[in-house]
């Protein structure tokens, strides 16, 4: 291969993939524009689905899942208890714990929202072989240090 075709590959390989990442980055901000005028964001769409699949769970264990700190989490927490999707309640077992639950209107609202952006990237991921989640973990860790993102999360 010639250098003037080798510098033409390496620059269609580049705009290719720039353009692959554009095109997920939009879906992902148009679902969340989508899922903002609706009063809710991705994150809540994933907390209430994430609920309504495993039922009551810790703040912790909740903030673990979205992979958001803690105080996030309570934030979150207090937005979908004053919008009527969640309640917070002590445990039977241990009343020092504290354990999230859906509202009837919370099961609703993860039932009934569109699933898209990164609640159906968390949906599909499970699904995945682990040798494809492999794949996709290191070119993300190599998109995160081109971004220079520094550690893991």
């Amino acid at each position: 291969m010639t250098e003037d075709a080798a510098a033409e590959e390496q620059a269609s390989a580049y705009l290719e993939t720039v353009g692959r990442f554009l095109t997920v980055y939009r879906h992902v901000r148009q679902y969340s524009r989508e899922m903002q005028s609706e009063g809710l964001s991705g994150r809540h769409v994933s907390a209430l689905r994430y609920l309504a699949e495993a039922g009551p769970l810790t703040v912790g264990a909740l903030g673990r899942y979205l992979i958001i700190s803690d105080s996030s989490t309570s934030e979150l927490v207090d937005r979908l208890e004053a919008a009527g999707t969640v309640r917070r309640e002590r445990s039977e077992a241990d009343s020092r714990v504290v354990l999230v639950s859906l509202t009837p209107q919370g099961r609703k609202a993860a039932h009934d929202a569109p699933l898209g952006g990164i609640p159906l990237l968390r949906e599909r991921l499970k699904a995945l072989p682990a040798e494809d989640l492999a794949r996709l973990d290191e070119a993300l860790m190599l998109l995160a240090r081109l971004l220079e993102i520094d550690g893991n999360r």
